[in-house]
């Protein structure tokens, strides 16, 4: 049995942990339960400097009902709510007022009044008659969901759907090696997709129930399942995995280590290599019953379990999980990752576009991740952990691509940035900022971060044989006229030359230095004067 694994995870730097120790005093008051904690004290994600008081509520009609509600799981945003209920749901069960099969349901946040929606049922396209379902897992973007569906041997396996506009796609089964003639009953997805962490009593395991992972190799098929091994997983159960949009934290319930009993809930950080012990996330989290099924926002700051403590609406409930910096002034970091969600849409219709979204590490010249805007809505979302140089590019048929630069370091705090993506469609004059297009310092050189946007070039002139092109570049006003034009020029040829030896005829291209000419920014800051130093692309004939 391994012991640790390094193929499920790409290392990445911690972040501080503090542990949660020192309980100061628990009041339950009007349905909710606070929990005031000292310096010292546990607070998701976040470097604690002052106190930070806990705060669990029942999120109430709208998401449980007088049945079972359990097994929540959330978009990065926490827009989205996928749970699993037992609620009547046949007109004999909702007469009879009696107890369901597990139907999976869903709810929607609205971010203005900061209420959820009233959950309603899923299409029988993931709820399969006469079966047993549940949501276990749910993509960063709302927009891929593992299912669990029992057989009838009283076994169950992963599914997964997708969200085709508005409608989830038919349960496919994920087949070997993540299911196998064993229970899989929960699972977890990874930032950038390509991870599954699931749970499973297949033999080679540790204990009875443990957590395995697989990896998506570059054909799109799932690899060899590998148990985490110690210390992730004990000789006794682990059950609803979850992987936090940081790319390096996962949670979990387990019955081994020493917790306060029946399931607890712990959590699982990735460092030098390693998975690291695993922290239980002590009370009031963490009861004398099953705590299962925690999710956690990307900010850190919120999450949502199921919990049997008294004083729910039915047998179980979905909980909220709130994490408050007592002195506002001093808010925690949070997790270090940003979170880019927005639209979509054609720049003169504004209607939604469905595109293709690839995100590249700019450094190594590699795919990280792909991921497909909602074809109803324009909606996207993507989570960028911190410590690369991250290149995003969103392409459609017909249209321009566009691209965005996201360079975050080790160090960078949690923020979400909204942008809304205009397409351009492929029309003569019709030009786009290359924002992935680097050169190095006063000089025309290109900087092999550029590779991956240069390629893209290539790519879309190959396509669409006939089009011509200009390659323009522009500085910030410091320096001579003269001097900066003739920089610019050299930058914008070097570009051409680029796309000359990848095969493009030199008579589709036109290269054209502006010097500091055309801004698009003021000058008198770095921001604007950075926002000046670009390069276009713009289309002369199709």
């Amino acid at each position: 049995m391994l012991t640790q694994t390094r193929s499920c995870i790409k290392e990445e730097d911690d972040y501080k942990i503090v542990s949660m120790r020192s309980l100061v005093k628990a009041n339950i008051f009007c349905g909710k339960l606070y929990v005031c904690l000292t310096a010292t004290s546990f607070a998701m994600h976040a470097q604690v400097h002052d106190s930070v008081t806990i705060e669990i509520k029942n999120p109430g009609k709208e998401i449980n009902s007088a049945f079972a509600d359990y097994a929540p799981v959330i978009s990065a945003d926490g827009s989205v709510m996928i749970f699993t209920s037992r609620r009547p749901v046949s007109e004999k069960e909702i007469r009879k007022n009696s107890a369901s099969t597990e139907h999976i349901f869903s709810s929607e946040f609205d971010l203005k009044t900061h209420t959820w929606s009233n959950a309603f049922i899923l299409p029988g396209t993931v709820n399969i008659r006469s079966r047993n379902n549940s949501a276990i897992a749910l993509s960063n973007d709302g927009q891929q969901m593992l299912t669990y569906h029992d057989d009838i041997n009283g076994n169950g396996d992963i599914y997964q759907s997708k969200l085709n506009g508005t409608q989830w796609t038919e349960a496919v089964s994920l087949g070997e090696p993540i299911n196998s003639k064993y229970h899989e009953s929960s699972a977890g997805i990874s930032p950038d997709g390509k991870t599954i962490y699931f749970v499973s009593d297949r033999p080679g395991g540790a204990g009875g129930r443990d957590i395995w992972c697989s990896t998506k190799n570059e054909k799109g098929q799932w690899g060899n399942a590998i148990n985490m091994g110690a210390p992730v997983n004990t000789d006794k159960d682990e059950e609803g995995v979850f992987a936090h949009p940081d790319g390096k934290t996962i949670y979990f319930s387990s019955k081994g280590n020493e917790g306060f009993g029946g399931y607890d809930i712990y959590r699982s950080v990735f460092k030098n290599g390693v998975w690291g012990t695993p922290e239980n996330l002590g009370e009031p989290l963490n009861t004398d019953g099953d705590d299962v099924f925690f999710v956690m926002h990307a900010n850190g700051m919120k999450g949502y379990y199921s919990s049997s403590i008294a004083g729910g609406a039915g047998d179980k409930d979905i909980y909220e999980v709130t994490f408050i910096p007592v002195k506002k002034e001093k808010p925690p970091v949070g997790p270090a990752l940003t979170l880019l969600k927005g639209l979509v849409l054609d720049e003169e219709k504004l209607t939604p576009v469905e595109a293709f979204i690839e995100i590249v590490d700019n450094e190594k010249h590699e795919i990280i991740s792909t991921f497909s805007s909602n074809s109803s809505s324009g909606k996207f979302l993507v989570s960028l952990p911190a410590g690369k140089n991250y290149g995003i590019a969103v392409k459609a048929e017909n249209y321009l691509f566009y691209s965005d630069n996201f360079n975050l370091p080790d160090t960078a705090a949690y923020r979400e940035i909204e942008r809304n993506v205009l397409l351009k469609k492929l029309v003569v004059g019709k030009k786009i900022v290359l924002k992935n297009i680097f050169y190095d310092f006063d000089k025309a050189t290109l900087r092999p971060e550029s590779v991956s946007e240069l390629d893209r070039m290539v790519s879309l002139m190959s396509q669409n044989a006939s089009i011509t092109i200009e390659v323009s570049s522009y500085t910030d006003s410091k320096g001579a006229d003269e001097y900066n034009k003739k920089l610019s020029q050299a930058r914008a040829q070097a570009v051409v030359d680029y796309l000359i030896n990848k095969g493009i005829s030199k008579e589709r291209l036109t290269a054209i230095g502006f010097g500091e000419a055309f801004p698009i920014a003021e000058n008198e800051t770095e921001e604007g004067r950075q926002l000046n130093r670009r390069t276009e692309f713009k289309i002369l004939s199709k």
